[in-house]
């Protein structure tokens, strides 16, 4: 990889897959990514928390090969040697982890960099420490993340949408039932975890999901 991919195309995918493979319904993480890809998903987060570092190494190696293939984006939550190591094409970073600038430094311009923000304040920051995207939630209640801050809500998704002028991705609680909400206020691209991951049949419950996009 020589250039950092285009944020815009990426984006504005719909729809921003997560890997967890505690929901996952036995299914191996490489197995629900295939199936993401093949229901049209262009770009996946590998999110994993409870794994060591050599599993999570070993998974996003398989991943990244199969992402490569298939032409799709791969992003690698928290660390970022991990995401060096395989390749990715970007990483993602919360509040608590290493500070974007200094992120920037080890992995240049040939990663996209994203940031969880839960906040006004928090955006702006991201906008001057230069992310490429932010992460903007949780919109709803979540237990997916065991160390998760409450609910923001839409008001500060009506912030983003009118202030904020990087990409963003709504997460957090999430469904098939209120994802229209979340279009409608504006997110072109909406972060779902269990709602795919634990889905029976992942490509149906994809194409269910961007019909309530297109019906909102």
């Amino acid at each position: 990889m020589t250039d950092k991919p285009g944020l815009n195309g990426l984006l504005k995918a719909g729809i921003y897959g997560i890997t967890a493979s505690e929901y996952s319904l036995g299914r191996t993480n490489m197995e629900v990514v295939r199936q993401m890809i093949a229901a049209g998903i262009k770009v996946i987060q590998y999110r994993e928390k409870d794994k060591t570092l050599r599993e999570k190494y070993n998974e996003c190696l398989q991943i990244r090969a199969i992402t490569r293939k298939a032409g799709v984006a791969l992003i690698v939550n928290d660390h970022v040697d991990l995401a060096l190591m395989v390749g990715a094409d970007g990483v993602h970073i919360g509040q608590d982890d290493l500070p974007p600038k200094q992120v920037r430094a080890l992995v240049e311009n040939k990663m996209i960099i994203g940031l969880s923000t839960h906040s006004p304040e928090q955006a702006r920051a991201a906008v001057n420490c230069g992310a490429d995207y932010i992460g903007v939630g949780p919109i709803f209640h979540t237990q997916t993340k065991k160390d998760v801050c409450a609910p923001v809500g839409f008001s500060y998704l009506d912030y983003v949408v009118g202030n904020i002028n990087i990409p963003f991705v709504a997460i957090g609680g999430i469904k098939e039932h209120n994802i229209h909400e979340v279009a409608k206020r504006g997110a072109r691209c909406i972060a779902l975890v269990t709602e795919i991951v634990g889905a029976d049949d992942i490509a149906a419950k994809v194409g269910a999901l961007r019909a309530a996009i297109v019906l909102q």
